[in-house]
Formats: structure tokens, sequence, C-alpha cells
């Protein structure tokens, strides 16, 4: 089958390359020309594992191509998808700015048979628009639209991709859900299911199921905050709930906020959905107020504890808003970060990939180690922002010689507190038995 990706970021490139993978002919297309350019030399413009490696399999195999230009690709096409950048406005809504000027230069080169599929988190209601509109623009009558939200996790997209708990899409037309079926049918082996519903009803999924789960996020958090209070620990009351099956584990783990593109924007646009037809979401507003709430609590715990902060040392391992990715879009990071400097704190910093991505956000405020143990030289406490990997069983003896002071705020409770407090640490984590 003959793909055309619109937009080459995040869901994109990694769509593209997938499709390409199990044998489809691919082209992405975008307007940025020096992406273009570096992609067709494998360089990736984005941190996913295991990404570089098959965007050149493909590329070199001839199944993957990247272009500048519309009129070389779009009238061949099979499938269109478009995967624009659709970011927050400053009321909250999304912005589709970039959306509508790909519908509007692909009108005049679409094929009678082509679908064009909506690939980007547009509000509800924007594929019916965007078939309206093509509608006129053609002033075809056949024209065939459908939306297929992604259910990616950035550091497991592929994965999340090629193994899918579900395939979604919203169609107008029975023709593209049979399309929309040989095309994913590679990915759906093991009887994931393959779901068609109304274009509106494919939307309204998306955002339901990135606020449900950022909605759970923000509720294991602030009953974390809670305990802290009332002398329980988190970690014990997760575990009593969570063995509730109609409950589960998943998204329920207490830290410091989330991050990312997805789901700050995402409830904020349901909100503003909400708001456009006269409802309140007040479930929504508080989820979105916690969050933003939940970032400034590690700042708390480190002020009330340490008192004066001007001219401490302060090590941060983790800028990222999670592992796996060198997203810092919404960080927490960026939060502590800012709120410490305003006290004259001395910042060291280490991620594994997102140092450089911190480095064009804020410049050279904080200094940046290329290893994690270097920023404990001398500091005064560690804090743990994001959940690497490497960070969840170091070397503490080693660590005891590089710090000032013994002393960790773990905004990601990776470590026993018990076990901390036996090798003479004073821990502070999220939630565990009123620490503070």
């Amino acid at each position: 089958m003959k793909i055309v990706m619109i937009g080459t970021g995040y869901v994109g490139l990694v769509t593209g390359t997938c499709f390409a993978n199990s044998g489809n002919d691919v082209t992405c297309l975008d307007i940025d020309e020096k992406k273009i350019e570096g992609l067709k030399n494998g360089k990736i413009p984005i941190y996913e594992p295991g990404l570089t490696e098959m965007v050149i399999r493909n590329h070199k195999a001839g199944r993957l191509h990247f272009t500048t230009s519309y009129e070389e690709s779009v009238p061949d096409a099979d499938c269109i998808f478009i995967a624009v950048g659709t970011p927050q406005s400053d009321d909250g809504s999304a912005n589709l700015k970039g959306l509508w000027a790909v519908v509007d230069t692909i009108a005049p080169l679409l094929a009678d048979d082509t679908i064009t599929i909506i690939k980007s988190t547009v509000p509800v209601g924007t594929n019916r628009k965007m078939l309206d509109r093509l509608t006129e623009l053609t002033g075809r009558d056949n024209i065939k639209v459908a939306s297929n939200p992604e259910f990616l996790k950035e550091g497991a997209a592929i994965e999340d991709f090629t193994k899918p708990d579900r395939v979604v899409v919203g169609v107008n037309d029975d023709r593209a859900i049979k399309r929309l079926h040989e095309l994913y049918k590679p990915f759906l082996r093991t009887e994931q299911p393959f779901l068609s519903m109304g274009l509106e009803s494919a939307e309204m999924t998306k955002y339901v199921a990135n606020c449900m789960l950022a909605t759970k996020i923000s509720f294991i958090n602030e009953m974390a905050n809670l305990c802290d209070l009332v002398n329980a620990d988190i970690n014990d009351v997760r575990r009593g709930i969570g063995h509730d099956q109609r409950i589960g584990f998943q998204f329920l783990f207490p830290g410091v906020g989330y991050g990312g593109s997805c789901f700050p924007k995402d409830v904020r646009a349901l909100i503003h959905v909400a708001a456009e037809n006269n409802m309140n979401a007040e479930i929504l507003k508080s989820v979105d107020d916690v969050n933003d709430a939940q970032k400034e609590v590690l700042y708390s715990k480190i002020k009330k504890t340490m008192g004066d902060l001007k001219g401490k040392t302060i090590a941060l391992w983790g800028l990222s808003f999670k592992p796996r990715t060198d997203d810092i879009r919404e960080a927490p990071s960026l939060v502590l970060i800012e709120q410490l400097l305003k006290e004259g704190v001395n910042i060291r910093v280490h991620d594994p990939v997102a140092m450089e991505n911190v480095r064009e956000e804020i410049g050279d405020k904080v200094e940046y180690c290329e290893h994690h143990y270097d920023t404990l030289e001398g500091a005064d406490a560690l804090a743990i922002v994001t959940e690497w990997s490497e960070f969840r069983n170091p070397d503490f003896d080693y660590m005891k010689h590089k710090l000032k002071q013994m002393t960790i705020f773990d905004g990601r409770n990776l470590y026993d507190p018990k076990k901390m407090t036996e090798m003479g640490f004073a821990y502070y984590g999220i939630g565990l038995k009123g620490d503070l």
C-alpha cells in the first residue's frame, strides 16, 4: 500500500516507519527541509529506542522515503495520514492552523480513491469539518476520511505500535474500514481488536483515554500528599488498592506530576471542549490543578527540610518528563530548577539523553554532568525527578563518599525508606509515612 505520512514529528515518524517495516511503501513528508535532509542521512530528530535502526534499515531497503514535495507524493497515495502538531493555544484549545494548511494543500492533489486520515490529536468534530472542507475544495461528494488516534507511549512507541492493545478508527465510509483493517492486519495477529466507530467517537476516545490516565496520576499524587499528613505509607496504600481488579496498578505510582506533550495538553483541550458546549468539566479542572501543584511538592520538601537554600548545592537526577525519552515538554524538572535557582541554589544535573534539550531551554544556568555520580561531588542534597533505570540501584557507599550531606529527596520513591535510614541517609519521598 502507498502511504504518505505528513509530519515527521514523534507520531508521524514512528507510525510511518512501522508501516514501512511491515512492507508498505511510505513517504514521510515535512515542510522542514533541514529535518528531511537529516532523515535521508540517518539523522533522527527525536530519541526513541530502536527507531534510528528501523528508519535506516527501511530507508536503505527503499520502503521509506522522505520529501518536502506534496506534488510528488500525494497524487499516488492510497492513504494520507496527517500527523502534524496541534499545540495548545493560550485559551487551552488545540491550535489547528497547521492541520488546515495541510488540508488546503492536499485538496487539489487528491485521487478519487484516497483516504485522508487524521492521526493528530484533534478536538471532537475536526474530522467532520475536514470532510466538509475537502468536499467543498474538490467539488466531489466521494471524499473518504478517517480518524485514527494514536496511543503511543514515548520510550515504548515501537512496541506500542507493533503490538497494540487495540486499534481505533473513526470512518465515514465502509471502504475506508476495509482498507485500514488491511493496513493494520500485520499488527493484530494475536486477536487485538480493530474498533471501528463514528468520527466523533474516535476523536473523543483519544482524549478520554489520556484524561483517564492523567486522572489516575493526579489522584494517587493527592492521596500520597494526604499520607504525608496522616503518617500513612502510600506504597502500602497503593498495594492495598491496586490488587482490586477494578482499579489495577497501572499509572498508580506517586511522583512529582505528569508532563510531556500529551496529558497536559489533552486535559486542557477537553476542558475547553466542555466549556464550548456549556459544560463545566470540574473533574478535569481538578486533575490539571492537582498536577500543577504536584510539581511544587519536591521543592516544598527541600525548602522545609533545608531552610535557607542560598549558596547550597543540589544534585538533580533526571530531566526528561519520563524515562526513555528526551522530551522535556512540561517536565517537572524544569519547575524544580526554576524554583531552586530563585533561591540561589547551585544546581548540577544529569540525564541520559535530555541534557541538550534542557541546555537549549535554559542555557548554562545549571551545571551539566556527563555521569550521574559527578553531580554529587560536595552536594548538600540529591533530588531525583525522573526514574531512569540507571538510578534504581546506585552504589550507595560511593554516594556517601561524594555527597556533603547524606540527604535524598526522591520524587519517584525508588528506594526502600527503611534501608536508606539504616545506611545513614536522610530520605524523603512522596507520601512515605509522614516523612515531612
